[in-house]
């Protein structure tokens, strides 16, 4: 999972957003008190918000370079199933580098 500690290096910030009650954002309560801690630690200066807001459906979005971004909605999802959305989100952005890098050597 050497992925993890990439996130400074591939995204500008992550944001994780759940209800604080309901069921279907038990599992990403359940991810962020698990994940939380260790993906901080890996990545101290990076930007991790967690918004916590009543009725809301849990999500997570990861900010990249020039604005753009990228959400997925985790209802229904698993706690392994939302580390592996992160883990996609994550390579997302260096799949999208290499493709760039790509255009401006053809060019």
């Amino acid at each position: 999972m050497a992925w993890r500690s990439q996130l400074s290096r591939n995204l500008k910030e992550l944001r994780i957003l759940f209800c604080q009650t309901s069921p279907s954002s038990a599992s990403a309560r359940s991810f962020v008190e698990q994940n939380y801690k260790d993906l901080k630690t890996l990545n101290p200066k990076f930007p991790i918000l967690i918004r916590e807001c009543r009725g809301i459906e849990p999500q997570i979005w990861a900010r990249y370079d020039m604005g753009v971004e990228r959400g997925i909605r985790l209802e229904g999802l698993t706690e392994p199933q939302i580390l592996k959305a992160l883990e996609d989100l994550v390579k997302a952005d260096k799949n999208r580098k290499c493709i760039r890098k790509r255009r401006r050597t053809v060019l």
